[in-house]
């Protein structure tokens, strides 16, 4: 029991070290996959922000009536809608600068920031592609109406049909951004002390294969744990948008 194992502690001083060391390197270890976790999830806030209010401007560029604009939108949506994330993130790694020097000063740009920004252009582009869809799919009686009222196009764009639309981008813009979280352990390849290169560390710290499973397990759950409220919310966003088209 609890009080034998009090008692064997107590008479072998050694022993007790040696626990109270195991103790503390396992909490060290946990609390650095930890700060690891959070890290995932500042890159895909930043990432995400960012990356919504690019693609904002961009997915209306892709509905603009001039050419000028429309076809570059275009362009830039799908070329970075279809270029795989992680050369994205490569390209980023090591295109954009180590430091930067503002007003005299030198700035390092560390690892996980240009990872952002690598993750940022797919999730501008898809937010683009979103915005694109939920415009067009406002039914054209609406720009009619706001043109009988002498709205210019901006103006019907921002006050009548950007409204509308808001509910129509909620539900796959939380899907988006429950897919860039669970992207964001691609960053572990380019160097970035996220969650699974903590974990990574701490499996060879400790050099023993028994905890391979447990440590990635634990990882996984974290994951599941923080997407799957995205999930359900996302479900319930999309039958409260059902309902009220079907109203």
């Amino acid at each position: 029991g609890s009080a034998e194992t009090a008692l064997m502690l107590r008479s072998n001083p050694q022993l007790l070290k040696s626990s109270t060391r195991f103790i503390a390197e396992q909490d060290s270890l946990n609390a650095s996959i930890g700060q690891g976790f959070v890290l995932n999830v500042l890159i895909s806030v930043i990432a995400m922000m960012v990356g919504t209010v690019l693609g904002l401007f961009l997915g209306l560029g892709q509905v603009a009536q001039s050419r000028w604009l429309s076809r570059p939108a275009v362009v830039a949506t799908q070329f970075f809608r279809n270029a795989p994330w992680l050369v994205l993130l490569f390209y980023c790694i090591f295109i954009l600068p180590f430091r930067v020097t503002l007003f005299g000063t030198t700035i390092d740009v560390p690892n996980w920031l240009r990872a952002t920004a690598g993750l940022t252009l797919p999730v501008m582009a898809n937010v683009s592609e979103i915005v694109r869809g939920a415009v067009q799919s406002v039914p054209s009686g609406q720009w009619e109406g706001a043109a009988s009222l002498a709205l210019s196009r901006r103006r019907t764009l921002w006050l009548v049909i950007l409204p509308q639309c808001v509910k129509r981008m909620l539900p796959p813009w939380m899907n988006l951004y429950a897919i860039l979280l669970m992207s964001t352990p691609l960053a572990s390849i380019v160097g970035v002390e996220e969650a699974l290169t903590m974990t990574r560390n701490a499996l060879g710290a400790e050099r023993r294969s028994e905890l391979l499973i447990p440590f990635y397990g634990a990882l996984l759950v974290a994951f599941f744990c923080a997407c799957w409220p995205i999930a359900l919310a996302t479900r319930r966003l999309e039958a409260y948008a059902s309902r009220e088209r079907t109203a």
